[in-house]
């Protein structure tokens, strides 16, 4: 059987939230795996920074740089019309932007829950609409959401994060059944605490970091290439058979119970 169907090559990707963590991992995998990938956060210098990083460290490589916000239709609109000019059609979309603020239910004053839900949900699901046409130029095509298992069960992020993941877990549900006569497949990695920029702080406390190790079967965080090897299998052509799934990298998290 053909290696062909473990590869990307000559495919194209586009990367939301890539400038660090999770995304930038996502677009270093795919960048291994022969895709070239279009990367897009809102800083537009460590964009860049992690760009050229990524391009010296996985030789022949191709990446290129976008600075958005994705939550802002402008802007959004302006990230996909340059991934349509880009000289090939779109062959994979990632959605890892995304953003929490975590606190009680009821402190949260309304602008803030509903700026969690406009980067995690909605502005995914734009992403995905504005990317459909460019996707079905192919014969398989990927999207791959980045979920959470906090839109599983409860793991203290706060309700609104909880919810909005849950939403995205489900959006890729419909989206892969409404388009998989398209030949676009839809599908969901969930991670668990992965050790990132944004995790830090709260692994920084010993006592909450021996809570959730105990709550860990393999006993450790996991590390963002763990998480982007999953999602860039889910984009192979060995992955056609695969949509609609929501899939948790966890260390065996979800399984535990007591």
């Amino acid at each position: 059987m053909s290696m062909a169907r473990w590869r990307l090559d000559g495919q194209l990707a586009l990367v939301t939230g890539a400038s660090a963590g999770i995304g930038r991992a996502i677009s270093e995998e795919l960048m291994r795996l022969g895709a070239v990938v279009l990367m897009s956060a809102r800083d537009e210098d460590a964009l860049e920074a992690v760009r050229e990083e990524l391009e010296g460290e996985v030789p022949g490589a191709r990446a290129y740089a976008f600075a958005a916000d994705v939550s802002d239709a402008d802007e959004r609109q302006a990230l996909i019309d340059w991934a349509g000019d880009f000289g090939g059609d779109l062959n994979i979309l990632v959605n890892n932007a995304g953003g929490n603020l975590s606190r009680a239910a009821n402190d949260y004053a309304e602008d803030e829950w509903r700026q969690i839900f406009e980067i995690n949900v909605f502005s995914a699901f734009e992403m995905c609409r504005l990317a459909h046409p460019l996707l079905i130029r192919h014969a398989q095509s990927a999207i791959v959401n980045v979920g959470s298992v906090s839109g599983i069960t409860h793991v203290r992020t706060g309700a609104p994060y909880g919810m909005s993941k849950a939403a995205l877990h489900q959006m890729s549900r419909n989206l892969a059944v409404e388009w998989a006569e398209d030949g676009v497949r839809v599908n969901t990695v969930a991670p668990w605490y992965i050790r990132t920029r944004r995790t830090s702080p709260k692994l920084a406390d010993p006592d909450y970091l021996d809570e959730v190790l105990l709550r860990t079967p393999m006993g450790r965080i996991g590390e963002p290439h763990e998480v982007a090897a999953l999602a860039a299998f889910l984009c192979l052509p060995a992955a056609a058979y695969i949509t609609g799934q929501c899939i948790a990298v966890d260390g065996g998290f979800l399984a535990h119970g007591f």
